[in-house]
């Protein structure tokens, strides 16, 4: 589930091993790159971390931000 922190989206995503967590940053990467919407992430192992926001925006988050995120869940019918 995303939750709104300090005018980003954020959202913890947990994979069974660093290969399976990189897979899925590897899709995120294309669909970020095809909507010119990159976002902010951190990786460790099997986790990953996201935040978006827009920064063309004032830093705030957008419906763009949200529409990520639901392209985001996608890519993940069930996180581990």
């Amino acid at each position: 589930m995303w939750t709104h922190i300090d005018n980003k989206l954020y959202r913890e995503f947990k994979f069974s091993d660093f290969s399976q967590a990189f897979s899925f940053m590897t899709r995120v990467a294309l669909l970020a790159e095809k909507a010119d919407h990159h976002p902010t992430w951190s990786n460790t192992y099997g986790h990953v971390e996201i935040w978006l926001c827009s920064h063309d925006a004032g830093n705030t988050v957008t419906d763009k931000d949200r529409q990520m995120a639901d392209l985001i869940d996608q890519l993940v019918p069930r996180v581990v």
